[in-house]
């Protein structure tokens, strides 16, 4: 939008000062360190999980399943699962997953509930919408974006499915806290930084500048052009410590390796049986034992010449220079190096 009433100015040579502020709260502007609304959404979603935690414990088997915002870019999800603490399995647009299978969602979820007796489960809405199972709509909304496929329930349709098979009773409890985290007031950081950000946004106009965006680029802030920070988005980069630490925190996991024996169906993958076996492997000779070690007799002769003094005696340069004599021992003169 800002971009679009920057180029329009200019087209028509009109003397308009045009600055933007990142308002967003999936935190998906490129470039800046963080944009404004990211820390309330942060908050405002823990609080959902928090409650999703509370009904997962209050039956035997309980799961908590919350769908969070993030159509492209996992921030809240990643971060608000990290300040919750309690969240076993969180999926985000930039890592793919599968349910079923060894080290699949299904087999991940039945060992918390064996183990924990109660699971909570954080998924970004735009999570598995390039899974060929999951249904996708076609056109686009008012904000002229992407309708995007309910993956939340689809996932909570093959997930019960699985759970089904291993037998395993359970609850499950499905949340949606959209537009309680989008619609909550401001908190004192995010405040804090939307006033800072519109003194420097006036102080970039007063100079002269238009087309820009302003933002904290590596803890300082900075005039960013408009079409730079619009040309990409800023993701979660899954090779980065901050992935790695909700790896750590949720246990969960990585779904890197998907199962060779997986065929298609129209709900899901389902594991198939192989009927090749596997190759034998070679049958392994242990090595012939050593020859016993011959007894030595030690010699009373001494050597005169070792490898120092022979190398040495050969190069002058390898000789050890004589200690130069050191003078001024008395008390307060120097000592010659």
């Amino acid at each position: 939008g800002a971009n679009a009433i920057y180029e329009m100015c200019r087209a028509r040579g009109l003397k308009v000062a045009v600055a933007g502020i990142p308002k967003t709260i999936d935190n998906d502007v490129s470039i800046i360190d963080r944009s404004f609304g990211f820390d309330t959404a942060v908050e405002a979603a823990q609080r959902a999980i928090a409650a999703a935690h509370t009904e997962a414990r209050s039956t035997p088997n309980g799961i908590g399943l919350v769908k969070l915002m993030g159509r492209h870019a996992g921030w809240i999800a990643m971060n608000s699962s990290l300040a919750a603490r309690d969240v076993d399995l969180c999926l985000i647009p930039e890592v793919d997953f599968y349910m079923h299978g060894p080290g699949g969602v299904v087999e991940h979820i039945e060992n918390r509930l064996r183990s924990d007796k109660h699971a909570l489960i954080v998924v970004a809405e735009g999570a598995g919408q390039d899974n060929p199972c999951v249904t996708r709509q076609s056109g686009t909304d008012a904000s002229g974006n992407v309708i995007l496929a309910d993956v939340a329930k689809w996932f909570e349709k093959e997930l019960k499915e699985g759970l089904d098979a291993t037998g395993v009773g359970y609850t499950l409890k499905f949340i949606d806290p959209t537009y309680m985290v989008r619609a909550v007031p401001a908190n004192a950081s995010d405040n804090v930084y939307c006033t800072v950000l519109a003194q420097a946004a006036v102080h970039g106009a007063m100079a002269g500048l238009t087309g820009f965006m302003v933002g904290p680029v590596n803890g300082r802030h900075a005039w960013i052009p408009i079409t730079q920070a619009v040309a990409k988005s800023k993701l979660v980069d899954p090779a980065e410590r901050m992935w790695g630490r909700l790896l750590a925190s949720t246990g969960q996991p990585t779904f890197k390796k998907r199962p060779e024996n997986v065929t298609r169906t129209e709900s899901s993958y389902l594991i198939k049986k192989s009927t090749v076996k596997p190759a034998a492997e070679p049958r392994r000779v242990a090595p012939p034992p050593a020859p016993p070690a011959k007894h030595e007799t030690k010699s009373n002769v001494v050597p005169t010449r070792t490898m120092e003094t022979t190398l040495s005696s050969s190069n002058p340069l390898l000789k050890p220079k004589p200690q130069a004599r050191q003078e001024g021992n008395e008390e307060g003169s120097p000592i010659s190096m």
